[in-house]
């Protein structure tokens, strides 16, 4: 409270009149404390939102399906790795007995008598005792005109002159029904006997084998074994050659089966498929190529499970090549950086290594001249034909 004086403005003289004591001086009010600057008010905190049921539930399925994905695909490849791992055991190398797959034009009037004399230069010490002539496609109902082989004579002969000892085949294929709308029908009797009448249309032409390359073939397919047991009839009573190329095996038990349920094209076959096949013709030789591999070593990896796979349930009697990539391509089958001759050559040397080193019916099947380069020749032949 402030102190105030008298109204006259004069202090009292009286004294009658206590003197009034002073009032103490008013204590001076504290300086008010600078206040500090306001903090941002973040207004309430919003709650966190949880997921919904239905987001969780996703996100788990996609968890364990990555795991269940990767996990198994991260094992097969450090398996592939490890296979690839080791030395070839001694020995092993051609036996004289490979094949190379040809194209359409050595027998369609493109090639010329030059052309077999470089041919021939370029076989020389090399194991290469049968030519695979691609001289189809067959029709979708199994006939072959004779068109489509116009110069087969001559480029037999002329082999046969430059080329002593080695076997021309006729290289028949199509694609068949079971790959999409239009296509060769293995089921129906009437298709399957003119691919017989077929076969031995080229061997009158003066081939020495038919080559039967059908795709894609389901494992397990029935009604191509009964055409293999009817065309190795015919084959036997001219004494030629039946062989065919095969899928590739099952790297994994039924993954056949997986593969024909998500895709047309399934690439393998169940390894007792596989042999029932190698026990009803003369030669089978393993399409293994486009294998989706990433890198040389796990394709060479492969390429020794799949020669180890295909020695086990191929008898002695029967024939085994094993193909490899003479081209240059890149996409999600093929990678080029990984898919090299010399990884598929060392890998055939390791499954034969591992599983039977001493079979004699066994060779290597480069596929195809047209594509090949200089580095595949040189591969090949640092690598398999000493």
């Amino acid at each position: 409270m402030e102190h105030t004086e008298s109204r006259d403005g004069t202090a009292g003289t009286d004294d009658s009149r206590p003197t009034p004591e002073p009032s103490p001086e008013p204590t001076p009010a504290p300086e008010p404390a600078s206040d500090p600057e306001p903090a941002s008010d973040p207004g309430p905190s919003p709650e966190k939102k949880r997921p919904r049921p239905w987001v969780r539930r996703v996100r788990r399925t996609a968890l364990v399906l990555a795991l269940v994905l990767i996990v198994p695909l991260l094992a097969v490849e450090t398996a592939l790795r490890v296979n690839y791992m080791g030395d070839p055991a001694e020995g092993t190398y051609t036996r004289g007995r490979d094949a190379l797959w040809l194209g359409h034009a050595w027998v369609d009037g493109r090639k010329k008598d030059a052309d077999v004399t470089a041919l021939a230069r370029r076989l020389k010490d090399t194991g290469v005792r049968d030519l695979y002539v691609h001289s189809g496609p067959l029709e979708h109902d199994g006939t072959l005109p004779t068109s489509a082989y116009p110069r087969a004579r001559w480029f037999i002969d002329a082999v046969h002159r430059e080329m002593p000892g080695v076997r021309v085949q006729a290289f028949l294929g199509d694609v068949l029904a079971n790959g999409g709308p239009d296509g060769l029908e293995l089921s129906d009797a009437a298709t399957r006997t003119e691919v017989v009448r077929s076969a031995g249309q080229v061997l009158d032409a003066g081939y020495e084998g038919v080559h039967l390359d059908l795709e894609p073939l389901h494992s397990d397919d029935a009604h191509y074994l009964d055409l293999l047991d009817d065309l190795r009839g015919v084959t036997r009573a001219r004494d030629a050659q039946l062989s065919v190329a095969a899928h590739q095996i099952d790297p994994l038990p039924h993954l056949h089966s997986v593969a024909g349920f998500v895709a047309d094209h399934p690439k393998w076959w169940s390894q007792k498929f596989f042999g029932q096949v190698a026990r009803r013709v003369d030669q089978i030789a393993v399409m293994s190529y486009d294998t989706a591999r990433l890198f040389e070593s796990t394709y060479g990896g492969y390429v020794a499970q799949q020669t180890s796979l295909a020695l086990e349930v191929t008898p002695p009697t029967t024939h085994l090549l094993m193909g490899l990539p003479f081209y240059y391509e890149s996409n999600p089958s093929h990678w080029g950086h990984a898919e090299t001759v010399a990884a598929a050559v060392r890998g055939a040397r390791l499954g034969l290594s591992r599983t039977d080193p001493d079979r004699e019916l066994f060779g290597l099947a480069p596929y195809i001249d047209f594509a090949a380069t200089e580095t595949n020749w040189k591969e090949f032949k640092d690598g398999w034909a000493r």
